[in-house]
């Protein structure tokens, strides 16, 4: 009999790779993209800005990913927003500052987007982008003056922008074109209540309810992004939204089955899963089963189901926005600057400048050779230090080996193709190819060194890639060092204020239903709050997990801390569904509440977590 051999974390997350179908309408923009803007600029003999403009498309490319319009519009406008400020500043301080002043500039830039980074995903991309395009304006001299370099960036990531708007993406009907990920998203909502009452009493209860969260996460972001009118300006799109609102108390009355854990009928899924073929099909429900109304739960899942139908079938006339919290500027303030931001903010300015620092030493000792520019190691140590894109070991690995990979794959075809034209076409493939690379650092490494290499060659540059594959190799062991040195405060900074976010969400949460509020908007918008926070001290602790053991035993523990507050958060659902069928709390939704509590402040001591004493249940 064959043993399987287990291997470490950081390994195995290295060889794995994302699955799910391959999205063709992303391949379709990456097509039309970075390829035809090159194209263009070189018909125009325009040829330096067109490379600039390429390379935005391919970075706005790597942030291209499903999801519905409205949110593209800010997952890829932001971040070339900020690419565009830090090829500026790169660009005029590549002409007027000699290397010590330049290399301080940068390295304030790293502190700067590192600690903005830790705010969130959108927040990370716009860190990475304002660093990257700053080593690329100060390491790629240009004809051209900076704010020119700017527009072109802008004009690039803007193109890309502009086809996830114009182009038709599956699952966009006829009549409805603006509404293909808006609502998929929501009817993912309903399936996943549908899954998870049919796991209640099972083991895979709670993995289902996190996949409810991941669902109500996706749909909230689909639905709230930025909008040219301040409510929405049609009868379709207010009926998508009383869709999603409707799913809320279906959520909630769920969760506090699956909290209760007493499983139930078949039956209780059939009108969640026809909600979700109606948000699919825009069409009404019909008659829906009801389910049992045994207990509070029930009851109010039978309600939640009434509501629901009433919501589908009938013309909707008011703003029906999605009930969410805005985040106060304090929260973003106390992310950036908390021990998180401080934390990734020092690591990735010592990256960032200790790379600037000896690309231009190696370019100024003529390392380089014929090869006129440095921006590829501190572009390189930018992607490296970013924890949200695996472990330390892992992302160095997958760009090392996808380096080396992409840089052999380019040599050949730069002895093959004709030049210029050749060259462009592979730039257009390879902007097809980034969607699908996207599953796994290494492919997407890849894909863009042959990308990168095909436009400074048709900038003018000579054939580099033995150079890359040194350059990388050299940032890959600048940053496994950086990441490893011991900084000023505990390890594990970014782990425990996500922790400690969640822990706030928490209390506001339990607050809300204890003092007895009637407000349910604000109920559920606490609710959402709680559980996004939640999943995204969950997602960091598993990144932490999976480091070196060096680095992972900084963050043991935490996620004890987290399994307690999700209970405590899933038991305070539990109290509000039932608070809102009997009006008072039975002696085990107390009892729990105050276990959990007394467990939470203990955990949070042991650990360093700084979560806040949570209010008493009376």
């Amino acid at each position: 009999m064959s043993r399987r051999i287990a291997l470490p974390p950081w390994l195995a997350h290295a060889l794995r790779a994302q699955r799910g179908p391959v999205a063709w309408s992303a391949v379709t923009r990456g097509a039309l993209a970075a390829g035809p803007l090159l194209l263009a600029a070189v018909l125009l003999h325009r040829t330096s800005l067109g490379v600039v403009a390429a390379i935005a498309a391919m970075l706005a490319g790597v942030n291209d990913r499903p999801g519905s319009r409205r949110s593209a519009v800010r997952r890829l406008g932001v971040p070339a927003a900020a690419g565009a400020l830090g090829l500026l500043v790169g660009t005029y301080g590549g002409e007027h500052l000699t290397a010590v002043p330049l290399t301080l500039l940068l390295t304030a830039l790293g502190l700067v987007a590192g600690g903005t980074s830790a705010v969130g995903p959108v927040a990370s991309g716009a860190g990475t982008q304002l660093l990257v395009a700053a080593a690329i304006g100060a390491g790629m001299p240009g004809a051209e003056a900076g704010w020119q370099r700017a527009l072109a960036f802008l004009a690039g990531a803007g193109w890309l922008v502009v086809l996830r708007l114009a182009l038709p993406t599956p699952g966009a009907i006829a009549g409805d074109f603006r509404f293909d990920g808006e609502r998929d998203a929501v009817a993912a909502v309903y399936d996943a209540v549908a899954d998870l009452l049919d796991a209640v009493g099972g083991e895979t209860a709670g993995r289902q309810r996190s996949a409810l969260t991941a669902a109500l996460d996706h749909a909230q972001d689909a639905l709230t992004g930025p909008r040219l009118r301040r409510y929405a300006s049609s009868a379709a799109e207010r009926r998508l939204h009383a869709q999603y609102a409707a799913a809320l108390p279906l959520a909630e009355a769920a969760t506090a089955l699956a909290w209760a854990g007493e499983p139930v009928s078949a039956r209780a899924a059939e009108g969640p899963r026809r909600l979700a073929a109606a948000v699919r099909e825009n069409d009404g429900t019909g008659p829906l089963p009801a389910p049992a109304r045994s207990a509070p739960a029930l009851r109010a899942l039978d309600d939640a189901l009434l509501r629901a139908a009433e919501a589908f079938d009938r013309t909707v006339s008011g703003e029906q926005r999605p009930p969410a919290r805005r985040r106060p500027a304090l929260d973003l303030v106390r992310a950036a600057l908390g021990s998180g931001g401080r934390e990734y903010g020092l690591r990735v300015a010592l990256c960032f400048g200790a790379s600037a620092a000896i690309a231009q030493a190696l370019h100024h000792a003529r390392w380089y050779g014929g090869h006129q520019h440095w921006y590829w190691l501190p572009a390189t140590a930018v992607f490296l230090v970013k924890p949200d894109l695996g472990p330390l070991a892992s992302r160095v690995l997958c760009r090392a080996a996808g380096t080396v990979v992409g840089a052999l794959v380019f040599a050949f075809f730069a002895a093959v193709l004709p030049r210029p034209g050749g060259l462009v076409a592979l730039v257009a493939v390879c902007g097809a190819l980034i969607p699908v690379a996207t599953r796994h650092f290494g492919a997407q490494t890849a894909v863009v060194t042959v990308l990168v290499l095909a436009l400074v060659m048709v900038g003018g540059e000579p054939q580099a890639s033995v150079s890359r594959i040194g350059e990388t190799l050299l940032a890959c062991a600048l940053v496994l060092v950086v990441g490893h040195l011991p900084l000023a405060g505990p390890r594990g900074g970014g782990v425990r204020a996500r922790l400690a976010s969640a822990g706030r969400a928490a209390h506001a949460y339990l607050d809300h239903v204890l003092t007895g509020s009637g407000d349910r908007g604000e109920r559920w918008a606490l609710r959402r709050e709680a559980y996004r926070t939640l999943a995204e001290a969950r997602t960091a602790i598993a990144l932490a997990a999976a480091e070196l053991p060096a680095l992972a035993r900084h963050t043991e523990g935490t996620d004890a801390v987290a399994a307690v507050l999700e209970r405590l958060v899933d038991t305070t659902t539990a109290c509000a569904v039932h608070l809102d069928e009997t009006g008072r709390l039975t002696a085990r939704h107390t009892r729990q509440l105050d276990d959990l509590a007394a467990e939470l402040e203990q955990g949070g001591r042991r650990h360093g977590v700084a979560v806040p004493r949570m209010p008493v249940a009376a």
